[in-house]
This record gives C-alpha cells, sequence and structure tokens, in this order.
C-alpha cells in the first residue's frame, strides 16, 4: 500500500496522527517503527498540500538555544543520509539535500556571537568573515550596513547609505532540500511500508474520550477511529484541533495562523562577462543561502531563480488569521516589491518584476517561534504543533522525539517532572525534549522570539 491509497477508514489504530505536512508524517513513520498500528487523517488531498508546500526547505544551525541548535544538527544528518534515514535505497524519487552553505550576515540581532558559542559546543563547522571575505566569496553582494529594516515607503529607505560594513558568519554544511512537498511523500511511502494508513479528504470534527484520556477522534462521515493515542500535527488547524479536544488551558505558549509568502525571481546574471552571480552559483552548484536580517530577507538559490522570503522584521505587519482556510494563495504585488526590492538592494545586480511570482502559505506560530513537542493533560493526546517557519528542517528529529514520548509517557514516565532527553543517533548530542514543553517559561532571552528561533 502506498501512501496515497484511498481507502476505507479503519475502525481502530494504536495511534492517529491529525495532519500529513512533512511533520505528521516524520511522527507517523517513527510511531510505526515502534510497532504501533497507526492511521493519518488529512483534510487536504495529498502530503505536504499545507504549509510544507509553502517552505523554503532550509537547512541551517543558527538557533538561539542549545536545544535548537542540537536538534538542527542532529537533522542535518538525517537529510545528508536521507534514502538510509527512510529505509530504502538511493534513487530518484526522493527528495535530495543540497549543501551549498548559508551566510548569515553579522548585522545587530542576527545573533551570530550567540550562535558562534553553541556551533563550538556541538561541533558545528563554520567560518567567519569579514566584509572583504565577504564580497569574495559571494560576488555581487553589497556588504553595506543598512539596518534596521524600514518600509519601502520609508524615505530613508533609499536615501540612506550605509554605516559601515557587514562581516558574516558562514556554515558550509548548510543547504536546503530541493523539493519539500517530495519529501514529505517520501516520509508518508516510509510510512506506508510499515503499515501506516492515510486518510486524505478527511476532516476530523470530533475527539473522542473516555475514561479520563483520549479514545480516538470523529470524522465528518460519521467515522470514528479508536486509539489510545492522539498526535495533533495540524499545522495551521493545530490551535483549533486543541480546542476541539479541550486541551490547551495549561499552555504556557499559544500558537496562531500567520499567512506569509515566499518569492520567485530570476537569479541575476553579472554584466559583462555573462558568468551568474555568486548568489546563484555558477554551472549546476548553486550558491549560499544568505540570511540577511539587516534589510530583512533571505534569499535560497533554486535552478535559475532564487527564492526570497522574509525574516519577519519588525516594521513589517502580520497577516493573522482566524481562518486558515481563508488564506489568500497569491503573492500579493505590494509583499512582492517590499521583499524583492530589499533583496536587490542587498544584490544591486537583481532585477525587480512588475509581476508578483511566489507562492502564499499559512504558518503555525507559537509565540516564542519555538515548537512544542509534548503530551497534554488529556491522557494519550501529543502534540507537535508551532512548528512552521523554522522546523521543517527538523522535521527528522520531531518525529523521533514524539516517538520517545509517546512510548515513555504511555508507559507511565512524568515527563513535566522529569524531561526526557534524546541522544542523537548521529552527532551523539542530547537534546533536552523539556525545551519544547507546552509549559515553558516565556522569559527573555530564552529564545529569539524571531523565526530564525
Amino acid at each position: 500500500m502506498t501512501a496515497g491509497d484511498a481507502d476505507t477508514p479503519p475502525s481502530g489504530a494504536d495511534a492517529v496522527v491529525v495532519g500529513a505536512g512533512v511533520i505528521g508524517a516524520a511522527v507517523a513513520l517513527e510511531l510505526a517503527r515502534t510497532g504501533r498500528r497507526v492511521v493519518v487523517v488529512e483534510k487536504a488531498g495529498g502530503v505536504g498540500h499545507g504549509s510544507t508546500s509553502a517552505s523554503s526547505a532550509v537547512i541551517r544551525f543558527n538557533y538561539s538555544t542549545w536545544d535548537g541548535v542540537a536538534t538542527a544538527w542532529e537533522s542535518q544528518h538525517c537529510w545528508a543520509r536521507w534514502a538510509e534515514h527512510l529505509g530504502t535505497a538511493p534513487g530518484p524519487g526522493l527528495a535530495a539535500f543540497r549543501r551549498t552553505g548559508a551566510v548569515l550576515l553579522d548585522a545587530p540581532g542576527s545573533g551570530t556571537s550567540e550562535a558562534v558559542a553553541l556551533f563550538e559546543r556541538a561541533g558545528v563547522p563554520y567560518e567567519r568573515w569579514d566584509a572583504a571575505a565577504l564580497r569574495s566569496r559571494v560576488p555581487g553582494i553589497d556588504a553595506g550596513r543598512y539596518g534596521p529594516p524600514r518600509p519601502l515607503l520609508d524615505d530613508a529607505f533609499f536615501a540612506a547609505g550605509p554605516e559601515g560594513e557587514l562581516g558574516a558568519l558562514f556554515t558550509p554544511d548548510a543547504g536546503f532540500v530541493d523539493d519539500a512537498r517530495l519529501a514529505a511523500q517520501n516520509l508518508a511511502d516510509a510510512a506506508a511500508r510499515f503499515g501506516v494508513r492515510f486518510l486524505f479528504r478527511r476532516a476530523v470534527v470530533g475527539v473522542l474520550r473516555g475514561a479520563d484520556r483520549v479514545a480516538g477522534v470523529r470524522l465528518a462521515d460519521g467515522t470514528a477511529i479508536t486509539a489510545p493515542v492522539v498526535v495533533n500535527a495540524a499545522g495551521p488547524w493545530s490551535g483549533g484541533f486543541n480546542r476541539m479536544a479541550g486541551v490547551g488551558a495549561e499552555f504556557t505558549v499559544g500558537v496562531r495562523p500567520l499567512r506569509e509568502e515566499v518569492h520567485q525571481v530570476a537569479a541575476p546574471v553579472r554584466q559583462g562577462d555573462g558568468a551568474v552571480s555568486g548568489l546563484g552559483g555558477t554551472g549546476t552548484v548553486p550558491g549560499p543561502i544568505v540570511a540577511d536580517v539587516d534589510l530583512g530577507t533571505y534569499l535560497r538559490p533554486s535552478g535559475e531563480h532564487l527564492l526570497i522570503g522574509s525574516t519577519l522584521p519588525a516594521c513589517d505587519p502580520r497577516e493573522w488569521l482566524d481562518d486558515p482556510d481563508a488564506c489568500n494563495p497569491h503573492p500579493t504585488p505590494a509583499r512582492f516589491e517590499t521583499q524583492v526590492t530589499r533583496a536587490a538592494h542587498r544584490f544591486p545586480l537583481l532585477g525587480v518584476p512588475n509581476r508578483p511570482s511566489g507562492i502564499a502559505g499559512v504558518y503555525d506560530v507559537a509565540d516564542d517561534w519555538s515548537p512544542i513537542y509534548d503530551r497534554t493533560d488529556l491522557a494519550g493526546f501529543y502534540v507537535a504543533m508551532g512548528t512552521s517557519g523554522n522546523q521543517f528542517k527538523n522535521a527528522p528529529l520531531a518525529g523521533r522525539f514524539l516517538a520517545l514520548l509517546v512510548d515513555r509517557v504511555e508507559a507511565g514516565h512524568d515527563h513535566d517532572r522529569d524531561p526526557l532527553r534524546y541522544p542523537g543517533e548521529h552527532t551523539g548530542l542530547v537534546v533536552d525534549l523539556g525545551a519544547f514543553s507546552r509549559r515553558r517559561p516565556l522569559a527573555e532571552g530564552a529564545a529569539s522570539r524571531t523565526v530564525m528561533g
């Protein structure tokens, strides 16, 4: 059976995962590997059709906390050994990790100094570049310091000259996954080989309870799927699903759906010699990812194009949604012009087309931009939520975190009192799962409180 097979809903399972994005598919795979009978319920028509399809799929390591860095560095090793992680043979049909390196411009608020200390502890290779090295390694870049980010309507956006120059923090082992939706499908196909059932175009409308614990879910067609474990991996719908289940009152961290856009433009070409600039790469070798908190953008190579997203600077309005289904899936001219013009400020050879191109999706955003991987006060009901914007890269470990939580908590372990710890298979780094608790304090300095994590 493949992950795309339509099938009659089973009456029972050992676990139900709600949501078939990259996180839900990873959770399903790892739960199945523990021997559980798993059913995944997804309201969309296929795997990865929600937030995953709008992800830039960047693989980076610069987080503001130890557990964030350790999780990302361990996850990179899973992406680099993707076929092995899936338990299949390498070949066509698998998403690929493209190791391009990532450049984080050393602007105020970038957290480069803090990242270096965490990289040293974790063993993440890095280089520090001054402005001259930045210009040499990324041809076509303007190394000027222009921040903080400003709206395009601010006269100072175009009038202000640079106030000094920027260096950068470079991590050579960073990169991106070439197809986010395919990566989710790969996970789902691997899960299907373990017997996981995927039900598409089926909405969950109720949560079953019995004896003070979850007992399964009810679908819109009236079908009941009984299970002693339910995992909320519903992405932007996760907050609503929690409310449906009657959980969340004890959470110190909230989640909200946020509409975001990622734009696509042609990669710039240097005039004169016709060579593609360092950002786009040369030949078949893509250039590095560039994170530019000084101007409020990030750029990622994509074939002969660039993907341009926002680092969500404070000057830009947030488009919070009450209903994720109401999201306009098309890029808007105003946002396109803002993001691409900011990118062109950093790379002057980059053109700003008149017609917007790209995609829009809905992020599942936690108050502090750190995910919640945890149990809840309803026994058997678990959450993998608040993951959008910066957790695609950590999906391989998110699945393993939830499998560990379910296995140990269902066996009687008190994760709230004694947080579980996950030892990385590849790096040996230990991640404290208490860092992703639903009850964690939202103290200043605990995390960046930005999309950068």
